[in-house]
């Protein structure tokens, strides 16, 4: 079966209960989480070997991250140990016409502190098939930037397949380098994309004038002079997410390969539980369709979109539903709310 390795950081997640917002909660709510993460978690879930490259602290919020990822049976053995501290994000849950916060308080982490030749690559990636990264990494810092761009290589020079989500955080790339020109070196490598429009025009300024914000076409378009910018993209795909409001968005896909354009079906999703972690289990569910139905694009395609509209039922960062569940989806949504008994 083939393996897939993440690379990525896992930060302690603190999240406001009930909607409240931050001025309102005497506590918070506590997972661990991060999207490389979430990814193999969603993956292991699912049924495919995976493993997380990282690093965090030796100590307990550390062993915390490494029995959740074994809890769910993702494999450790790349998440090295140093450092000082494990880093946290805030999350205050919107609702109705109130959008999700989030305060990041991740610097001098264990894992932005990574440094080339931290990490043994050809060790670490031995026996994969597939090595996933995504545009947060290098946005933490030089070093955790040198050290993907150190696995990507690896990850080329042994054969894997290399898969990217461009999640561009505008509150992160703060260590003062440019972001197009790292994006654009660690880019040169990898082989399935995840962009939506604005990812593309912050990293590499790609924009498509002339379309409706809504219209699938705009987000084709993008895709379309992505392929042409990096031409050994072999599958680039887009999430097609229409908000309503917090509580409800509608919810599909598109994706090109080898030319030809694939649009999914559309799910409403309301209310919505949590949408943080909504990109990554598209990504999962992309990966597991890539490999499972190698000669169809559109299935696989549909499975990454009913699986990520199932995570928007599930509270927390990972998506936690099996492979079964979202085959019955896609086999039939309308039985979907239904009790199995």
């Amino acid at each position: 079966m083939k393996k897939v390795a993440c690379f990525g950081e896992v930060m302690l997640r603190l999240s406001t209960p009930g909607n409240k917002l931050f001025g309102q909660s005497a506590n918070f709510n506590a997972c661990y989480g991060g999207a490389e993460a979430n990814v193999a978690v969603s993956l292991a879930t699912f049924g495919i070997p995976a493993s997380l490259v990282s690093r965090v602290p030796a100590n307990d919020l550390g062993e915390c991250v490494l029995q959740e990822l074994r809890r769910h049976g993702v494999g450790t053995q790349g998440v090295y140990t140093g450092g000082d501290r494990l880093g946290v994000y805030f999350l205050e849950s919107g609702a109705g016409f109130r959008s999700s916060k989030v305060i990041y308080d991740r610097a001098h982490s264990a894992f932005a502190e990574l440094k080339p030749g931290m990490i043994d690559w050809e060790a670490q990636l031995a026996g994969h098939d597939w090595f996933h990264w995504s545009g947060i990494t290098p946005a933490v810092s030089q070093g955790a930037a040198d050290a993907c761009l150190e696995g990507i290589k690896v990850a080329h020079s042994l054969g894997l397949t290399v898969s990217c989500d461009l999640n561009y955080r505008s509150k992160l790339w703060r260590y003062g380098v440019s972001p197009q020109a790292i994006m654009a070196e660690l880019m040169a490598y990898t082989h399935v994309v995840l962009a939506n429009p604005d990812d593309a025009r912050h990293y590499f300024g790609i924009a498509a004038s002339g379309y409706h914000i809504d219209d699938p076409a705009y987000n084709e378009a993008v895709l379309r002079q992505l392929v042409q910018a990096f031409p050994q993209i072999k599958t680039a795909v887009s999430t097609l997410r229409r908000t309503v409001n917090a509580s409800h968005n509608s919810w599909g896909g598109l994706l090109l390969q080898d030319g030809e354009a694939y649009t999914s079906p559309t799910y409403e999703l309301n209310p919505i539980i949590d949408r943080v972690g909504g990109g990554d289990s598209f990504m999962a569910g992309l990966i597991y369709g890539l490999l499972n139905f190698e000669n169809d694009a559109q299935k696989a395609l549909n499975y990454a979109v009913a699986a990520s509209a199932l995570k928007h039922s599930i509270e927390g960062d990972a998506n936690l539903v099996k492979a079964a569940d979202v085959l019955h989806m896609l086999e039939g949504a309308s039985v979907a709310a239904r009790v199995s008994r």
